[in-house]
């Protein structure tokens, strides 16, 4: 053993042989990092919040189908991911793997995409917060203003980030522990939902209802649920219900540096989380469906979950289910405020952001402090064109929060698409970690990164008539501006990169040798 390696532990003395020395306090039992990106997946507000997006562009038949053949496909990415993070568990996660396999370029890129898909993710879950919470606050209080308002749900959504990021930086045990009750609160919350819209509606729609109707909200090709433009254009956005819900799972790799016996445990955080995920809500997604009395009112109401639950039961029980699910999606919001801030931390500390030495300091807490005020205040910048309000056949959709969805998908699934797909072309040169795939990512690779593609390209679909450019009723209010923001930030990093970053970046930093001691010039 070489001089000066005994006085580490076995986390320490990998993340040592990935040239780190350990800053961020390493508290989290393996439960607790399942637990982050259980979490930051929550069923219990992805299935809330943009169930619109798969009842308007597919209908219950698209859900009752759709969600658990693209929950397979992404339990192959996350199986894909946990044999990488278990063979390098640091918090720069995605972004390191990638720098370590493809190279530098590949790793910055990859950087930048993550960061800007957790971002987003922090934003969407957010807004849909402060949405629930104004409901919520609507059916439990007869004084709360009446009547639905962008700018009071802006105002929410802001008091949430900020309460959020009070958290985050208060203390990273607290946030664990957090984390933990969040867990329980999803299982028995997810559960209670749907003993509740089993058990009270007095009324359930048919087997036929379910998983054989059709429906096509967009205004496209004529509100047709049938032919190559529905198969083809409509159809595949409602994956972004299950694409969007089931993500964030990356957490597990961002926290890895404050996870006890990290090459075991983010492993299996990462798939657990996916797998318990993808049945949960699969299960609270039907208890949805077959809670619908009338299907057109849902329409008319922008497939908004809401509809469903005040048709099929009395204002206390919707305002229970309500509650359920704001607390879960608040749970949500701290969860991706964490994991935003550790892969800023981590991504800054490799000096690939303006500004580094803010975003890398750590407060006496061993928190990244401003790096979670950062990530806040952008996530309430890019979710500023949700106070335009928009009318979609007549029905109010938020389409502002459907682009940072989109924005949040996009990003993050390109992002695990490269570490992926470099793994895939390293074959056996690739130095496995305690767990891992034993040969098998010959074939789930390829598959993963089809998936990835495919799905990427939905995500900058638009979501409606009144959002493609060469319709009558075009206008600006209607466009998912996912292209638009992900493709001018990929220009800006292509021009960054050509006039500055080439000159000077080197990838991930080293600041110990393998023995443990700190390498000179590094501070």
């Amino acid at each position: 053993m070489p001089e000066g390696h005994e006085h580490l532990n076995e986390d320490e003395k990998l993340l040592a042989e990935l040239g780190y020395t350990q800053e961020l306090h390493r508290s989290w039992s393996g439960f607790s990092n399942f637990a982050i990106s259980f979490s930051i997946i929550s069923i219990l507000a992805g299935c809330f919040t943009s169930f619109g997006l798969g009842w308007n562009n597919g209908g219950p038949a698209a859900i009752a189908w759709g969600w658990p053949l693209i929950s397979l496909f992404i339990l192959i990415i996350g199986l894909c991911m946990s044999e990488l993070v278990s063979a390098m568990p640091t918090s720069g996660g995605i972004y390191w793997w990638a720098s370590k396999l493809g190279g530098v370029k590949a790793g910055f890129y990859t950087g930048w995409l993550n960061l800007i898909g957790l971002i987003a993710i922090l934003a969407s879950v957010a807004y849909g917060c402060a949405t629930f919470l104004d409901l919520t606050l609507g059916t439990f209080s007869e004084t709360w203003l009446a009547g639905y308002s962008l700018t009071r749900t802006f105002i929410l959504f802001v008091i949430i980030l900020a309460v959020s990021a009070i958290i985050n930086i208060f203390s990273s045990h607290l946030l664990a522990v957090i984390n933990n009750v969040s867990v329980w609160w999803h299982v028995a919350g997810a559960a209670a939902v749907i003993l509740i819209l089993f058990l009270v509606p007095e009324h359930h729609a048919s087997f036929s209802d379910v998983f054989a109707k059709t429906i096509n909200n967009s205004g496209m090709f004529g509100g047709a649920t049938s032919g190559f433009g529905w198969l083809l254009f409509v159809l595949p956005i409602s994956a972004i219900l299950t694409q969007y819900t089931i993500t964030g799972y990356d957490a597990s790799a961002h926290l890895s540096e404050e996870t006890k016996s990290a090459a075991d445990g983010a492993a299996k955080g990462i798939w657990r989380s996916i797998f318990y995920s993808g049945i949960g809500g699969w299960i609270l997604l039907l208890s949805f469906l077959f809670a619908v009395q009338d299907s057109d009112a849902v329409s008319k109401g922008g497939g908004a979950v809401a509809v469903i639950f005040s048709q099929a039961m009395s204002s206390k029980w919707v305002a229970i289910v309500l509650l359920i699910s704001t607390a879960g999606q608040f749970f949500c919001t701290v969860a991706c405020q964490t994991s935003a801030s550790r892969m800023l931390f981590a991504f800054s500390r490799d000096r690939a952001v303006p500004g580094h030495q803010l975003w890398s300091a750590l407060s006496a807490k061993r928190v990244p402090a401003n790096g979670v005020i950062v990530t806040a205040v952008i996530a309430a910048l890019i979710t500023l064109p949700a106070l335009v309000a928009v009318d979609v056949n007549g029905a109010p959709v938020p389409v502002a929060f459907f682009a940072v969805v989109s924005i949040g998908v996009v990003g993050l699934y390109l992002a695990f698409a490269v570490p992926i797909y470099y793994r895939w072309r390293a074959g056996d040169a690739f130095k496995v970690g305690s767990w891992n795939l034993r040969g098998h990512h010959t074939w789930l690779a390829p598959i993963a990164l089809i998936e990835i593609i495919v799905t990427s390209i939905i995500a900058l679909f638009p979501t409606s008539l009144g959002g493609m450019p060469w319709d009558p009723s075009f206008e600006w209010k209607f466009v998912n501006y996912t292209p638009l923001l992900v493709g001018g930030v990929l220009v800006l990093l292509w021009i960054y990169w050509h006039v500055s970053v080439k000159k000077w970046f080197k990838g991930p930093i080293k600041q110990v040798d393998e023995t443990g001691e700190a390498l000179e010039g590094v501070s």
